[in-house]
């Protein structure tokens, strides 16, 4: 009897462990995914992932070359850009090669690949498996069950099953495969959700981006967007991008818009390494430069400094949530404030976003105290008192909103005389020499392809100052505030590239308006020159004065009077 209801108790253990198992949760997915997704909370992982990974590869929810499709043609690059959309496997060799075979012929052909995979946690599960929980990695061991959960969900893992290794052909051919494979028939390069068929969660959080970003009404940017679930669809759906016979050129923006398709831009191949990843200088490639120099000003603040300064000391291998309290860290990093939320670290950076980088957007800055931005401003104080007492971040944020808006309002200013300037056909060349972009580009005023396309005086130079007064120095000067760099919004980046455009957009204001003048009383002057010379009355009074307005006037009666007799003799 007693070895019955033993039995009993271990089958209903057994039970209860395998359907929480089977229907794992993930809390820090939010529950927004799931309301957009149409699933419950409780699905399955193999439910989730099928979920997330339809709306993933579905072009009219982002995915593919765009709606200006018809415009451009990938280059031999954009299969890595976009693997899911243009890769090829290779001509050769005419392999057929298993797990072992991948890594023997690679370790000649690509040793650093060999080497980089050697180092990953991918290659070494089973010293995963036997960490104690002093190690600042033991938090893997738990991955390694939560993603081993994963693949039995998808029919990938036996039940009693571990997994061995992750070795070349579970990336590029199939995971936990035991068959050979062909190079040039079976080959593939990882996408986000190849990647998410084991880091779900991850990728149910970054695919959470989406659903999380949803703009009031007014906000000139797309639910979604700016996001690294969407930068790709970003990207292409710009039009000089698809209009732009220098395709090199174009995809320049592409290296960097390319998150929402693969993973490895911030886990760089072949190691994958989260404490690579954790480290700012993991984010300093995309997020630099004239648009949006994070990575410059943020190096350049006080707390980029004690990074570089202190950051040896640290231990990076630790889980992020326990960087402070564990690590040894001691200023905020990257990753540290946009991936954490209320408290909580998670793939999803856009729940705290309330100016998008860019002021110059539609409704931006009239929405900045809206109850939506407000309720966003909470959850940076949340992060910011990690460090800084709540009255001093609320100080802060209020600061870097107001320092905003007088960037902005400078701009603003300026930006409506080369508006009036363009109305009304004073820029240079716009009534002779200003041709009209190729499509899907269209013409008008202050276009974003202006940055990239020029052709004769299309755009003109104000406009172009102009232009780059809101999408570069604007943006320079607020990632400047939101960085805590004070040069990079008063004097090296935002307020003083800002000023000085300002004053030469003003002198060339001031000339152009002058000249539409004198052109204007030239044209008045030659309309009265007529009506004198053809004798003809004009309903204009002529004012001459002094002994030159008399010379002139005698002169001009003399020759009426002469063209009158000549007039009569012929």
């Amino acid at each position: 009897m007693v070895a019955k209801l033993w039995s009993s108790m271990i089958l209903f253990i057994c039970g209860v462990v395998f359907t929480a198992m089977a229907h794992a949760t993930f809390p820090s997915v939010p529950s927004q995914l799931y309301k957009a997704l149409g699933i419950e909370k409780t699905a399955t992982p193999k439910e989730l992932h099928e979920a997330v990974t339809k709306r993933y590869n579905d072009p009219a929810q982002g995915a593919g070359k765009g709606s200006h499709a018809q415009y451009w043609e990938p280059i031999p690059m954009s299969m890595y850009f976009d693997p899911k959309t243009f890769y090829k496997a290779p001509a050769s060799p005419d392999e057929i090669a298993g797990r072992a075979d991948c890594v023997e012929c690679h370790t000649d052909e690509s040793p650093v690949w060999v080497a980089a995979w050697k180092k990953s946690t991918h290659a070494n599960l089973s010293k995963i498996r036997k960490l104690k929980p002093e190690d600042p990695r033991f938090y893997k061991k738990a991955k390694l069950e939560e993603i081993e959960n994963n693949l039995r969900s998808m029919g990938k893992l036996g039940e009693t099953e571990k997994l061995k290794e992750v070795g070349c052909i579970d990336c590029h051919v199939d995971i936990n495969t035991t068959k050979k494979a062909d190079h040039k028939a079976d080959m593939r390069m990882p996408t986000a959700e190849v990647c998410g068929t084991c880091h779900l969660r991850e990728f149910a959080e970054r695919e959470s981006e989406r659903d999380t970003l949803i703009w009031p009404e007014g906000i000139g940017w797309p639910d979604g967007r700016p996001s690294h679930a969407l930068d790709y669809k970003a990207n292409v759906e710009v039009s000089v991008y698809a209009g732009m016979p220098q395709r090199e050129i174009a995809e320049g923006c592409t290296m960097c818009h390319v998150n929402q398709n693969t993973c490895d831009h911030c886990h760089t191949r072949h190691e994958f390494s989260a404490a690579e990843s954790r480290k700012p200088e993991a984010c300093a490639t995309c997020h630099s430069g004239v648009d949006h120099n994070n990575w410059e000003q943020y190096s350049m603040s006080k707390h980029g400094k004690i990074v570089a300064m202190m950051g040896d000391e640290w231990n990076w291998d630790v889980q992020l949530k326990d960087a402070y309290s564990k690590g040894g860290q001691t200023a905020p990093t990257c990753a540290g404030c946009h991936f954490e939320y209320d408290g909580k670290y998670s793939h999803n950076v856009t729940q705290k976003i309330r100016w998008a980088n860019y002021p110059v957007v539609p409704g931006i800055a009239s929405n900045i105290t809206s109850d939506w931005a407000e309720g966003r401003k909470d959850s940076w104080v949340t992060t910011c008192t990690n460090c800084h007492s709540e009255r001093f971040a609320r100080s802060y944020l209020e600061f870097m909103d107001k320092g905003t808006l007088h960037l902005l309002a400078k701009y603003q200013e300026v930006n409506a005389i080369v508006k009036k300037l363009y109305d009304d056909k004073l820029l240079t060349g716009q009534k002779t020499n200003r041709p009209n972009p190729p499509p899907p580009m269209k013409a008008g005023y202050s276009q974003f392809f202006q940055l990239y396309w020029s052709k004769n005086n299309n755009p003109s130079s104000l406009e172009l100052k102009v232009l780059e007064m809101g999408e570069n120095d604007l943006p320079k000067g607020h990632v400047g505030l939101a960085h805590v760099n004070p040069g990079g919004w008063t004097y090296t980046d935002g307020w003083g590239p800002l000023n000085r455009a300002y004053v030469e957009i003003m002198d060339e204001n001031s000339k152009l308006r002058h000249e539409m003048e004198l052109e204007r009383r030239i044209a008045k002057l030659e309309k009265k020159k007529f009506s004198l010379f053809n004798g003809e009355t004009t309903e204009e009074k002529i004012s001459l004065g002094g002994l030159g307005g008399g010379m002139l006037l005698a002169g001009t009666i003399a020759l009426a009077g002469w063209r009158r007799r000549e007039k009569r003799a012929s």
